[in-house]
């Protein structure tokens, strides 16, 4: 069942579109659910799929084509790094390869403490600064050399052991 007040926000977003074409709101609908669960279950899509009049399947194909909809519960640093062949020729995988050495974790995994989840991206379109990774889908980070990396990580760490 969708809260009220998600279903309020909802509203808001398949006001922004002629009646006709509510379903342009989709992407918007989902970012509200993720941002109440931190992902998008199959149930939620389902819920939305609901809402917007659209087969179940039309919502799982953009849940699933994004790379910003969690499909899963991911840590509170979601580290997406660039793999694709510009980023590969400019040291991608490497810097992939020394996140899960240094996390201790694989691509896809989230490290138990629940902190970092690591995860590949195709493309985030920044090829001539690679490496590049996304931080929690809204922080580029760019020129991503194995140091930079490492403070990187020591500066979520330390910015959470600051809050607690």
């Amino acid at each position: 069942m969708i809260s009220e007040k998600n279903r309020a926000l909802f509203d808001r977003e398949v006001a922004k579109y002629p009646a006709d074409q509510k379903q342009s709101a989709v992407m918007a609908c989902l970012t509200i659910i993720q941002g109440e669960h931190g992902f998008v279950s199959a149930e939620n899509e389902k819920l939305v799929a609901d809402y917007l009049g659209m087969a179940p399947i039309a919502v799982h194909e953009v849940t699933t084509f994004y790379n910003m909809y969690n499909q899963r519960p991911v840590g509170k640093y979601k580290l997406n790094v660039c793999t694709n062949l510009p980023c590969q020729l400019r040291d991608g995988a490497a810097a992939l390869k020394h996140l899960e050495q240094k996390l201790g974790i694989s691509m896809g995994q989230t490290t138990p403490d629940g902190m970092f989840t690591l995860q590949q991206s195709e493309c985030l379109g920044a090829c001539a600064d690679s490496p590049v990774m996304l931080v929690n889908d809204l922080t580029m980070c760019s020129f991503m050399s194995n140091e930079k990396l490492d403070q990187l990580i020591a500066g979520l760490q330390s910015a959470e052991a600051n809050q607690s």
